[in-house]
């Protein structure tokens, strides 16, 4: 975060508006260049319409990370940080500082696991763990590859 404290007020309603129109993601890619054969690749999410998108300045003001561009999918601006040092060092800290309230929660604490996994490539398997944990999120949301075919890179069963 920047080096501004935030006031408590601020902080509840911005993990209030997250709890509303925030995103925890993570995604994946096949990409033959990688050792791995697969990219991942997590971020951190708002949306917003324009008219009202002055709140997604106030994220990067006080996130001092990320960036905000037009989201042309759907006509809204996205403020959106997938720096994973970012994610360790900014986002996932004022998370736990001031909790989300709805079950958004299980996706930022399962979310919060896989950045400490990606930035601990020590742990066994920790790819596999990674695609395991990831779908486990957002059981509503739409993905590009399904589990497992993310996991047949690896021969692993689901």
């Amino acid at each position: 975060m920047s080096n501004t404290p935030v006031s408590k007020e601020t902080g509840w309603y911005l993990s209030g508006y997250t709890d509303g129109e925030g995103s925890f993601c993570v995604s994946f890619s096949p990409r033959s260049k990688l050792r791995n054969k697969l990219e991942v690749r997590p971020s951190f999410s708002i949306s917003q319409n324009k008219d009202r998108s002055e709140v997604l300045f106030l994220f990067k003001q006080i996130f001092d990370c990320g960036s905000i561009r037009p989201d042309r999918s759907d006509q809204t601006f996205k403020y959106e940080v997938r720096s994973l040092e970012d994610l360790l060092l900014k986002i996932i800290p004022f998370f736990k500082r001031f909790p989300l309230k709805s079950s958004k929660n299980k996706d930022f604490l399962l979310f919060s696991e896989i950045c400490q996994i990606m930035n601990n490539k020590n742990i066994p398997n920790y790819l596999e763990k990674i695609i395991k944990l990831a779908f486990q999120m957002n059981p509503s949301g739409k993905r590009k590859y399904n589990k497992k075919y993310l996991l047949s890179f690896f021969k692993i069963k689901v």
